[in-house]
């Protein structure tokens, strides 16, 4: 977890500063209520530190499904692939429901703004999303991927640009473009409109060329960008898993690079 002093206008254009912090952990895969327990413990830990903004990764209720196929081929799937897509869609999230009404619990706890990535289920159809909480643990809106990045197709559907949220908030104007959507010029262009100034980037990307484009969005935004992503380990994920991430309960999954 990586906390920083950020400084921003209030709305009488004064000068602010405070902390923010961006949480660089794992999720408990597919277990929906245990890793909302460790949202709660580590957006604490957060607050406990002066934080007053919270941002988690992308898909972190309940997991980002990295090297999974569910089965899926083109023309074909499978049942073992059916089972596993079932278990991913029992482990999302509904909004409203019980698992929002916890994250509102958190952000109330904690008196913070929370912003994290989940699975959102509607009918049959995963969303990869972002909800957004106030301090008082209001729920104050979602933004779905508009554009699943290459497989991410198979199982998350197409948000459809209606929510594309930029809140005012005393902090700042606060919005969130996820991962590969950073790439499209014309969102990025969308979320300057509205004048964002704490740009929030959910994020599965490790790479070094990640970094580079979250320092270009915050010159050319002129805003702050927070960017987070999991570090996780082949311990993190279940025994049955399903995808080939090697034995070495150490070997790493994902490097972070939030």
């Amino acid at each position: 977890m990586r906390t920083a002093k950020r400084t921003s206008r209030n709305r009488e254009g004064a000068l602010s500063r405070f902390a923010v912090a961006v949480v660089q952990a794992a999720p408990i895969v597919f277990d929906r209520e245990r890793t909302l327990k460790k949202v709660h413990t580590l957006a604490g830990e957060a607050a406990r530190k002066g934080a007053r903004l919270v941002v988690f990764p992308e898909a972190f209720v309940s997991a980002y499904p990295r090297g999974l196929d569910f089965g899926a081929v083109v023309g074909s799937r499978t049942d073992a692939g059916r089972d596993q897509y079932r278990r991913y869609w029992e482990s999302s999230v509904d909004v409203p429901g019980l698992a929002v009404e916890a994250l509102r619990r958190t952000a109330r706890t904690f008196k913070i703004y929370l912003v994290i990535g989940v699975i959102e289920r509607d009918g049959g159809t995963l969303y990869c999303t972002v909800l957004f909480f106030a301090p008082d643990g209001e729920y104050l809106g979602k933004h779905r991927k508009v554009m699943p990045t290459a497989s991410e197709r198979l199982v998350w559907g197409f948000g459809d640009g209606s929510t594309m949220p930029v809140f005012d908030t005393p902090l700042g104007k606060l919005g969130a473009v996820i991962c590969w959507e950073n790439y499209l010029p014309l969102m990025r262009s969308a979320m300057y409109a509205k004048g964002i100034e704490l740009y929030c980037a959910p994020t599965a990307d490790p790479r070094d060329s990640w970094q580079a484009s979250m320092r270009h969005i915050a010159v050319e935004g002129r805003c702050f960008v927070l960017s987070a992503n999991q570090f996780s380990r082949r311990r993190d994920l279940p025994a049955d898993y399903g995808a080939k991430m090697g034995d070495d309960p150490e070997s790493i999954v994902c490097r972070g690079g939030s």
